[in-house]
This record gives C-alpha cells, structure tokens and sequence, in this order.
C-alpha cells in the first residue's frame, strides 16, 4: 500500500492511495491535466483509477472532477449531502451524475482489495468527510478541513499506520494578514480549518507504535509557511501529554503543486 499527495493547499487538493491492483483518488481539486501530471509521475494514468472519494464540494476539492470524469468515467464516491451540493452548485461544469455512488459516513465499503471509512468532519460544507483507507493490516487517514476536532476524531484516527493531516494556518499570520474579518472568523470558527498548533495538538492525541510517517497537507498559501507549520507541529507533539516525540516520525509537509514523498507501507 502506498500514497502520496499530488496537490495539497488551499488553491487544491488531490490525494493519491493505492495497491498494487487498486488506485483511488481522495478529491480532485486541480486541473485534469495536473492530475495526470502527477500521476504520470506514478507510472499510473486516468484509465488506472478505480475511483474518487470525494470529501465535500468545495472548489478546491472538486475543481478537476468533470474534466477527468468525461475522460475516464471514473465512479465518484460521496456523501449524498455532497453529491447533491455538487450537481446543484455553482460549478460550471459537473460530472455526469450517473458517476456517483453514495456513501455514509462510517460505514464501510470495499473498492477491490481496498477498504474505506469515511468519517465526519467539522467543516462548512454540506456533508463532509474524511476518510481511512486499509489494505490487509495497513490502514492511512486524509484528514482535512476541519475546523475543531473531538473524541470522535481521535477515535478515528487512532491506530493508523499513516496520516495526512491539515495545518491550515498559523493563527497570528490570519489575524495580522489581509483577509476581510468575516473569512477570518470562518476560517478560526469551529466549522473552519485547522490550526498548526491544533493540528500537532491532535497528532500528539493519536501517535502510536505503527505509525510509519505524517503528513502535514492543505496549508494556506497566504497565513503559514510550510516551515512554520511544520515546526509548530513538532513543538506541540514534543511538548505534548503523549510518550512521542517529534523525532520519532518522519514528518513531511505536501506541497502545494508538487508531488510528495511517496509513503510505502
């Protein structure tokens, strides 16, 4: 099993995991044409792709979905509060709806030799998700948009073998920085994205034995840096109530328009 991030950020997210025979996508919030771009750099085409989970309907998510889908009728995997703001949106252009398969979250499905759980998340969206994904023993999380997190989340999240997990932003960059105060407010709110500090916070609360290597991904081009986040993280888990320290996983940060470390587990 192995996955990586193609894209992660606020201007786009496309999340790579597979097997050997099963290769999904978790959103298409870029270009087509950058996700066979990155997947190029996969060995693997459109035509390889056996479905996307889709984690809610926001641009940054769903921007590459028509495109990709009249090219390869890929099955889309979605909430039906998702699937219903999507073809109902303001996107102009929409996958065909006969692609989409409803899904609900925690309850499981199999995709080939993949099983997926996806779960909630607090974000303001119509019915949003994270979802884990397991192959034998092994099972990853992509975890993003979520604007507060709970015993629910942690539950989740614990016992994975890898994680991509959102560091949105740093606090004191959104507040100082040029966004208007209502997207300030949404974004710090408890249906926004999650902070550095929460993010490490949140880590500190699921690290265990089998965890391989984190992700940091879905950062905010104008309120972090990925070294900022990075080290924000790693200050929280070292400081934190756990046994962990930072050390003690490689931890990476997802590009925003590059693909990252490949994840073999």
């Amino acid at each position: 099993m192995r996955f990586c991030s193609i894209a992660s950020g606020s201007s786009g997210n496309c999340i790579y995991v597979g097997s050997d025979t099963t290769h999904l996508l978790i959103d298409a919030g870029i270009s087509a044409r950058k996700i066979e771009t990155g997947l190029a750099e996969l060995e693997l085409t459109g035509r390889d792709i056996d479905g996307i989970l889709i984690t809610h309907e926001h641009s940054d998510h769903i921007a590459g979905l028509a495109v990709l889908c009249k090219k390869y009728s890929i099955p889309l995997f979605a909430t039906r509060g998702t699937i219903k703001a999507i073809v109902n949106g303001r996107q102009k252009n929409i996958p065909d709806p006969s692609l989409f398969q409803e899904i609900e979250a925690d309850s499981q499905m199999i995709i080939k030799d993949l099983k997926v759980w996806p779960m909630r998340i607090s974000h303001d969206a119509a019915e949003p998700v994270g979802y884990r994904v397991g192959y034998g023993d092994k099972k990853i999380a992509v975890c993003t948009d979520l604007g507060t997190f709970d015993d629910y989340t942690v539950a989740c999240l614990t016992g994975l073998d890898s994680l991509l997990l959102e560091a949105n932003h740093d606090v004191n960059m959104l507040q100082v920085g040029p966004y208007p105060y209502y997207l300030k407010q949404r974004i710090l709110g408890n249906r926004g994205h999650l902070s550095n500090e929460n993010a490490g916070r949140l880590l500190d609360r699921v690290l265990n034995d089998k965890i391989q290597a984190i992700m940091l991904g879905h950062l905010s081009k104008e309120n972090n840096m990925p070294e900022l986040a990075h080290e924000a993280v790693r200050m929280e888990i070292t400081m934190g109530e756990s046994r962990y320290k930072a050390d003690d996983f490689p931890i990476y940060v997802a590009a925003r328009d590059a693909l990252s470390p490949v994840i073999e587990l």
